[in-house]
């Protein structure tokens, strides 16, 4: 197969600094991964992420990521068992050995394909426990000790093949009791650690949700953001519609000075390849 060496994404005629990125956790969803990196290319995307990429040989992965001449910027920690709630067991007292299993699996995996980054999944806390992080709530205060100290476990590996670490506020609304729920808590969790290789994704839609006031924040904290995804609010469908204009957003951060890439985390309305015209980021509304 030809390696592809010149695809230019669509939105490079809107702001050439733009940098786009497929996440095939949710994209083409109907392909293989390798299927779907394929067709990434081909859309024009810049990049590719992923979920949990563990059931497809990490060689094939990196051979078609070869192919293509895109980088994969992450991937995630397995989640535990989804059937029965988790999301994710990272910052959850009494399953460190299970969470470092999972750690060292990503930081393996992610090392062969040549991975930049591994997002670590913090899980879900009890949902009468409202607080998010290390607050006066004693079992939260055991999640937030634990949660740093899987995350130096995980930055300790990672480093030894050049890879960062990711940790990302995901709203309450779509996962009740998600540990890691909001930007502030993520900060004072980077800063705490101090660690040069760990670092926030900063999901547009997630913090929207839960918080709001996105421009402020992206500006805010801006030197701990490595990763930026979008979707819409609150379909979460392509980034076309709904609360956030992403057109004048990305224009303006990237005059703020970010120089990462843009994660398309979303659910298409229809099938992927119908709906990628948002990618010329003409939106009527801005």
């Amino acid at each position: 197969m030809i390696k592809t060496t010149t695809h230019q994404s669509i939105n490079q005629s809107i702001n050439p600094s733009i940098k786009l990125s497929a996440n095939l956790g949710f994209l083409w969803q109907e392909l293989s991964l390798i299927e779907g990196i394929h067709a990434a290319a081909k859309a024009g995307f810049d990049a590719v992420e992923c979920h949990w990429p563990f059931d497809t040989p990490a060689e094939d992965v990196k051979q078609a990521l070869q192919e293509t001449g895109l980088p994969m910027l992450s991937l995630n920690t397995l989640p535990g068992d989804l059937s029965a709630g988790d999301f994710g067991v990272c910052a959850i007292p009494d399953r460190e050995t299970e969470a470092r299993q999972y750690i060292e699996q990503a930081v393996e995996y992610a090392a062969q394909i040549n991975a930049q980054q591994v997002h670590v999944m913090s899980g879900k806390v009890p949902e009468k426990v409202p607080e998010s992080g290390g607050g006066t709530n004693g079992y939260l205060e055991s999640c937030f000790d634990v949660y740093l100290r899987n995350l130096n476990y995980a930055a300790d590996l990672a480093a030894d093949h050049g890879i960062g670490i990711l940790i990302e506020p995901i709203n309450r609304q779509d996962i009740p009791g998600y540990y890691l729920s909001d930007i502030e808590t993520a900060v004072e969790t980077v800063a705490c650690l101090s660690r040069s290789n760990i670092k926030i994704m900063f999901d547009c839609y997630h913090i929207q949700v839960a918080q709001g006031n996105l421009m402020k924040r992206l500006e805010q904290y801006l030197e701990y953001i490595q990763h930026i995804q979008i979707a819409a609010v609150p379909s979460r469908h392509e980034p076309d519609e709904g609360e956030v204009c992403y057109s004048r957003l990305l224009n303006w951060l990237y005059e703020l000075g970010y120089t990462g890439y843009v994660g398309a985390e979303y659910r298409p309305r229809a099938t992927t390849d119908e709906g990628l015209g948002w990618m010329n980021f003409k939106d009527s509304r801005c």
